[in-house]
C-alpha cells in the first residue's frame, strides 16, 4: 500500500472499502467498547460489501483491537482514537494516542508475567508500523481477511 494520504480514501493501488473512526472513553469500559466497534465493522463489511471475514480474522482483530487500546490505556495520558479500514485483502487498526514514544517489543521471557501485548500483536499480524507525530503517535497493524495459499495466517505485505 502507499502511504496515507489525501483523504479520498485511497492508499496507493487498493482502495479502501469501508473506514470507520472512534473516539474512545477513558473508562474501563472502553476496550470492551472497541472490540464490540470492531466486530459491527466487520459484519457490516460483510453485509454491504460481501467480503469474505472467517471467524479467525474477526478473532485476531478483536484481540488486536484489545491490546493496541490497552497499551493505550495503561501508557497514555487522554483520549484514544481508533480507525477501522478495511480493502478485499485486510483489516488495518490505526489506534492514536497522546505518548510519542514508540513502542519496543520485549525480548522473549517465559518467567515474565504480563507486558507481552506488542509480541502477541507482531506474532498475528501481517504488517505492524508505528508513526509518531506532535502529540502523539499512530500504530497500524494489518490482518489478512483470508489465509495465505500455503495455509499460514500471516504474511509480509507491506503496510507502506
Amino acid at each position: 500500500m502507499g502511504s496515507h494520504g489525501d483523504g479520498d480514501g485511497r492508499t496507493g493501488p487498493e482502495e479502501h472499502l469501508m473506514r470507520a473512526g472512534y473516539a474512545l472513553g477513558g473508562d474501563g469500559g472502553c476496550i470492551a467498547d472497541a472490540r464490540h466497534h470492531a466486530v459491527a465493522f466487520l459484519e457490516l463489511a460483510q453485509a454491504e460489501h460481501h467480503l469474505p471475514v472467517p471467524a479467525r480474522a474477526r478473532d485476531l482483530t478483536q484481540l488486536v483491537v484489545s491490546e493496541l487500546v490497552t497499551n493505550a490505556r495503561k501508557y497514555a495520558p487522554g483520549p484514544v482514537l481508533m480507525e477501522l479500514r478495511i480493502t478485499a485483502q485486510a483489516v488495518d487498526i490505526v489506534v492514536w494516542d497522546s505518548d510519542p514514544t514508540v513502542p519496543a517489543a520485549r525480548p522473549a521471557d517465559p518467567a515474565r508475567i504480563g507486558q507481552h501485548g506488542l509480541e502477541i500483536v507482531k506474532a498475528v499480524t501481517q504488517d505492524l508500523f508505528t508513526e509518531q507525530d506532535p502529540v502523539g503517535k499512530r500504530i497500524t497493524a494489518r490482518i489478512a481477511l483470508l489465509d495465505d495459499q500455503d495455509g499460514a495466517v500471516t504474511g509480509q505485505l507491506p503496510l507502506r
